[in-house]
């Protein structure tokens, strides 16, 4: 994940979503308020949804949480095409632009200093909408007691394959998949070294007379 400046710098150059409102001094200060995670959750996607949509993301996940005298928000974004790093740096900027707008013109959407981290969700997230089987046609996965690799997925539902046998799969009553991670037999692994093997050969026949 990126995280992505709103004011500055954080120490060692990298930039980070820190506000410059000073912290009070620990000593006698007084408690922070306590904030309703869930309503400001809903605010802030209210201004983040559109920014990624409008980008050509889909926004798959935020979540807010506290850490010590700050928050966190987490902003995950998907697409058919994959993100790469260009990607995060360019939609964290602008949600963070977004940000700044929002409490400029509303008043602020978090009281205190927050920290905003933007990436793509990872093979553990949950295959719950039919874009996300979309994107994972190929992979082995788990769904409803089966295990197979996804061959297709259009508006009615998910075909796999299921030891050479396609089961098809309606939308409707469908429970979420996991991608299930897959490693190389030994006998099938490419290590790359076989040229290596047969140039040492060569230069050992070369030396012979």
């Amino acid at each position: 994940m990126t995280q992505r400046g709103r004011a500055g710098a954080r120490p060692g150059g990298r930039p980070g979503s820190r506000r410059t409102r000073p912290e009070p001094e620990t000593r006698g200060a007084a408690p922070q308020p306590r904030v309703d995670l869930g309503a400001a959750r809903a605010r802030l996607r209210e201004v983040v949804e559109p920014v990624v949509t409008k980008a050509g993301y889909d926004l798959e996940d935020l979540t807010l949480t506290r850490a010590g005298r700050r928050f966190v928000v987490r902003v995950l974004i998907d697409t058919d095409g994959g993100v790469g790093l260009d990607d995060v740096a360019v939609v964290s900027r602008e949600i963070s632009e977004a940000l700044d707008a929002a409490d400029e013109s509303g008043g602020e959407l978090l009281a205190g200093e927050y920290q905003l981290e933007v990436g793509s969700p990872g093979v553990d997230r949950p295959l719950t909408e039919p874009r996300h089987w979309r994107r994972n046609i190929g992979r082995l996965v788990a769904v409803d007691g089966l295990t197979g690799r996804v061959t297709s997925a259009d508006d009615t539902g998910v075909a796999l394959d299921v030891d050479g046998v396609t089961r098809e799969l309606a939308w409707a009553g469908l429970g979420a998949g996991k991608v299930q991670i897959e490693f190389k037999r030994m006998d099938e692994a490419d290590f790359g070294d076989d040229d290596d093997v047969e140039d040492d050969d060569e230069d050992e026949g070369e030396g012979e007379e």
